[in-house]
């Protein structure tokens, strides 16, 4: 350590993940494997990002709460990375392996911490991290990123040996990595997963999601966010993104619980209500009623 901060930045290699700002770009994908609405995405705005700013938070939250031991083994770790190339064995095991070196205690993140990470990132919200998890979002910005391909590949190669643990790290770094454009795929498969624990490290506090889904799939998120429980308060833009045809979904959704004399998710009004016009805003608002009067 210098100044008490921890030295890991010798792992990335100068022009690979560098200082500049990764803007996104407009792009869109379409027809991954199945017929559904996750399939169709789009870049909606550009994001500023700094990956040298980023990492630099990651080093200093990691020296403020990592063990003596788990920073020898990380720097050791990333420095062999950087000596045998990413993409090597080294990178797989010691992602595998973090959990057991560096724990699993919560990142403890001030308000300040808080506000650096929106700087390095519009809209990261590390809270709710683990140590464990920051670990391997490390990990993953040292690998080089000047060939986009190459460095998709050994994406898809961490996400394809990945367990339960390491999946959930991977979605939810997915807005700090560089190549945003290149990621449609992997946020459609996240947004998929019958693993409600994957699918909310993209759907909550993740801004990706917000930022690339067309309508049509931003729509379906909300729809999945309700019916696996998953809290639509945590969903960045949520209010940003809502709309007409998403607050008539929720009704008509509403409605058909009503119905069926089943409970209605609690998170349904507020989600359809800054989408909905004066008539939808007068039926939704009807339905509250009649459900709460009917709810024990």
């Amino acid at each position: 350590m210098i100044n008490g901060q921890l030295q890991l930045r010798l792992a990335v290699k100068r022009g690979n993940n560098d200082s500049q700002r990764h803007p996104a770009v407009g792009w869109s994908c379409r027809g991954f494997t199945r017929s559904h609405s996750w399939q169709a995405c789009t870049v909606f705005e550009a994001v500023a990002m700094s990956t040298t700013a980023i990492t630099a938070l990651l080093d200093q939250w990691l020296s403020r709460q990592l063990a003596g031991d788990a920073v020898t083994w990380l720097r050791e770790t990333l420095h062999r990375s950087e000596l045998e190339g990413a993409g090597t064995r080294a990178l797989f095991i010691a992602f595998s392996l973090t959990g057991r070196r560096c724990g699993r205690a919560d990142l403890l993140v001030n308000d300040s911490d808080k506000k650096a990470a929106d700087a390095a990132r519009s809209q990261w919200n590390p809270s709710g991290w683990s140590l464990d998890q920051v670990v391997r979002t490390r990990l993953v910005l040292a690998i080089p990123a000047t060939e986009p391909r190459a460095w998709l590949t050994i994406i898809d190669q961490l996400f394809a040996a990945a367990g339960l643990e390491e999946l959930v790290a991977l979605y939810q770094a997915l807005p700090l990595l560089p190549h945003q454009t290149l990621l449609a795929p992997r946020i459609a498969e996240g947004l998929r997963s019958n693993m409600t624990a994957v699918f909310n490290a993209v759907a909550l506090n993740n801004p990706i999601a917000s930022e690339q889904l067309t309508v049509d799939a931003w729509n379906q998120l909300i729809l999945k966010a309700l019916f696996v429980n998953s809290p639509v308060k945590r969903i960045v833009g949520a209010e940003r993104r809502a709309n007409g045809v998403l607050a008539q979904m929720l009704i008509d959704y509403a409605r058909e619980r009503y119905a069926a004399k089943r409970p209605i998710p609690v998170d349904l009004w507020d989600a359809a209500r800054p989408g909905c016009d004066a008539r939808q805003r007068v039926n939704l608002d009807q339905l509250q009623a009649s459900a709460s009067a009917v709810t024990p």
